[in-house]
């Protein structure tokens, strides 16, 4: 059932709204690669996260970063090891959440997607097929800038030629819609496929 919001642009975020979250296989893979403590490895993984996906990393020294914090010496064979790993383990679709955007797109709805994630992201999400679905894709590690900065929202509103009252953000995260809420956006924080249908359906009303 297509849904039909004219006048206004549907912002996604990609990562556990479009993707489901990383199995337990992949993270324990992940784990196993690095070769430390788990319980070492994760706090390491997310506290490095912020500066890749705001550019301000290369790959590398991310994962050299967190080698140095978990007293490991690794080949650089593990390095590669380790960013496939984690590359792929955010890859997967959630079939709903991509039902939903497929309606959207056939009721006429402007998508877009904006992410914090790192540069290494930003061909898979345009030339991926689900680049067919977005107007624009906006990459926080290309950009120099992470959500929930008000200037992230401000340059992805400048680019697709909108205001805040025509835009529409979709986050897992709260604080990330908070973000936009005070810009004057209209934010849902993602729970479900089943939540955000329900929600856009109330919009497109």
């Amino acid at each position: 059932m297509s849904i039909s919001i004219p006048g206004r642009v549907v912002v996604f975020d990609y990562g556990e709204v479009i993707s489901v979250t990383p199995s337990e296989a992949d993270r324990t893979a992940l784990a196993g690669i690095a070769g430390g403590d788990a319980e070492q490895f994760w706090p390491a993984y997310w506290r490095h996260r912020n500066a890749l996906d705001q550019g301000t990393l290369t790959i590398q020294q991310y994962w050299r970063g967190i080698e140095r914090e978990l007293g490991e010496s690794w080949e650089d064979a593990t390095i590669h090891r380790l960013w496939l790993a984690d590359f792929r383990s955010w890859l997967t679709i959630d079939h709903d959440t991509l039902q939903v955007l497929l309606d959207l797109k056939a009721g006429g709805t402007r998508l877009a997607l904006l992410s914090n994630a790192g540069r290494d992201f930003g061909s898979y999400f345009r030339h991926g097929t689900l680049g067919d679905l977005f107007e624009q894709v906006f990459v926080s590690g290309e950009l120099g800038t992470v959500k929930p900065s008000a200037d992230i929202f401000e340059h992805v509103m400048a680019e697709l030629g909108v205001t805040p009252e025509q835009t529409v953000f979709i986050d897992n995260k709260a604080e990330n819609v908070e973000g936009a809420v005070a810009l004057g956006i209209a934010g849902h924080v993602y729970t479900s496929a089943a939540d955000l249908r329900a929600y856009l359906q109330g919009l497109a009303a």
